[in-house]
């Protein structure tokens, strides 16, 4: 059933982590600090080259990249992307790590155990030490296609989602590849136990659409999903499972999925620049054919629109490109990558949205929506991707921008500050952050570059200087 939602239209008395951020929000933007100080070239310990600039005292450690090897002797595929950080014996970490690998290039790892023999994304799962050293690697869901982001379960699971539709039933995308290869249908999201291989089965009723995120509330036993429909607009979805996931201990097929609708705004588009701190009352809209089926195989712009498109004829908000999603204390903290504005002299991204970039807050247990951020300009934040939140509340953003790819922090006192920039990969002028989560104990940020040079690097030093 939709449910009614609270209003609370007034910025002044807006309470909760990010008050500080909608505060700040009224004066022009998040204010720019200092943060851990300037970033400066910083070697990589495992060969001495410079892949990062960091503040001075911090560290890191470039490990399993392309074309090395998992602990089978199998190849790691390219495009390093959505990941997150699980306990492991003896102050290890275990890392469950999505590879957006498109086109029906061929499954890594055991082609068996392939959900589709001829895709070639999915997720490896790595044992590492605090500094970044492999204990253990294997690739543990393959077959899929385009594994952007997810998120990670308290379960001990990794939820890996696919950015597409592609499958035999529709046409080719954008990239030229032929979906008349591939299998099976795509466009799920898939549980990846931290322990042993996946299933390779999707959820098909969490929807068959372009999946970015996932991020799970504890409290209600819901699945927020966020999507990332490039050219078009994008929805934010939850999936209602059949039964609580903490007592089923998986997430189960056969519930159901919505999407959300501003109340008393019928299609309300949140894409544009607006004031910081702005609070919607919100309900949901059922989708009533999450998993679509197609017949003469429609191009792939009208496919990717399915499921969107019954969300909004019931009155669905439209957003931006929404990528990066995570949980935080009831609240889910969601990017939309190009929603915004167009700051003078700035030029507006190719793709749906004229932005760069927002930060989204969902109230759980009230309903509210809340815009806690939008770039005034692309210098202060630059298409934000992926997100995760440091123990002590601070969001990390991920950059996918036009220029120097930077991980700046947003604070709850609605500071914004740098604190990595990705050194120059000579060939790929398109190489970004993903990724990015800390280890437990919070000792270690781990996080993804996607390049044709790409890796996953461990960071680590002085937090406790900072806001992190």
């Amino acid at each position: 059933m939709d449910r009614r939602r609270f209003l609370a239209t007034a910025v002044a008395g807006i309470a909760g982590p990010f008050a500080g951020v909608a505060c700040a929000g009224r004066e022009g933007g998040a204010k720019p600090v200092s943060g851990y100080g300037p970033l400066r070239a910083t070697r990589d310990l495992r060969d001495g080259k410079v892949r990062l600039h960091l503040p001075d005292g911090f560290s890191y450690r470039s490990f399993n990249a392309v074309g090395d090897t998992f602990s089978d002797g199998s190849p790691v595929p390219g495009r390093h992307d959505g990941m997150a950080a699980f306990p492991g014996p003896r102050d290890t970490v275990f890392l469950v790590r999505n590879h957006e690998v498109n086109g029906p290039v061929g499954a890594f790892g055991d082609k068996d155990r392939a959900y589709d023999p001829m895709a070639g994304g999915g997720t490896a799962t790595l044992q590492v030490t605090r500094h970044g050293e492999v204990l253990s690697s294997r690739p543990s869901l393959t077959g899929t296609m385009l594994n952007c982001s997810g998120g990670p379960m308290p379960w001990n699971a990794w939820v890996s989602c696919e950015e597409t539709v592609n499958g035999p039933d529709v046409g080719d995308d954008s990239t030229g590849g032929d979906n008349s290869k591939l299998t099976r249908r795509h466009g799920y999201i898939f549980e990846v136990p931290v322990s042993g291989p996946a299933t390779a089965r999707p959820i098909r009723s969490a929807g068959r659409f372009a999946h970015e995120s996932a991020a799970f509330d504890p409290a209600s036993g819901a699945l927020y999903l966020t999507e990332d429909c490039y050219h078009f607009p994008s929805g934010f979805y939850r999936y209602l499972p059949p039964r609580h996931p903490l007592k089923a201990g998986r997430l189960l097929d056969g519930g159901r999925l919505q999407m959300l609708a501003v109340e008393g705004m019928p299609r309300a588009d949140l894409s544009a620049g607006r004031r910081p701190g702005t609070t919607y009352a919100t309900t949901w809209v059922d989708i009533d054919d999450p998993d679509p089926r197609f017949t003469g195989r429609p191009p792939n712009g009208e496919a990717v629109q399915a499921v969107g498109r019954q969300g909004r004829a019931a009155g669905a908000a439209i957003f931006a490109r929404l990528e990066g999603a995570v949980h935080h204390q009831g609240t889910v903290y969601f990017v939309s990558t190009q929603g915004g504005a167009t700051a003078p002299g700035d030029t507006p991204p190719g793709g749906f949205g004229d932005g760069r970039g927002q930060v989204w807050a969902y109230e759980t247990w009230s309903g509210r929506l809340r815009l806690v951020y939008e770039s005034p300009r692309s210098a202060a934040l630059d298409l934000p991707d992926n997100v995760t939140v440091s123990p002590r509340g601070t969001l990390v953003l991920c950059e996918d921008g036009d220029g120097a790819n930077h991980l700046r922090g947003l604070t709850r006192r609605g500071e914004i500050f740098d604190f990595c920039r990705l050194a120059a990969v000579q060939g790929d002028p398109g190489a970004e952050f993903a990724g990015t989560t800390f280890g437990p104990g919070g000792h270690t940020l781990y996080v993804n570059v996607q390049s044709t040079r790409g890796a996953s690097f461990a960071i680590w030093g002085p937090w406790q200087r900072g806001a992190f």
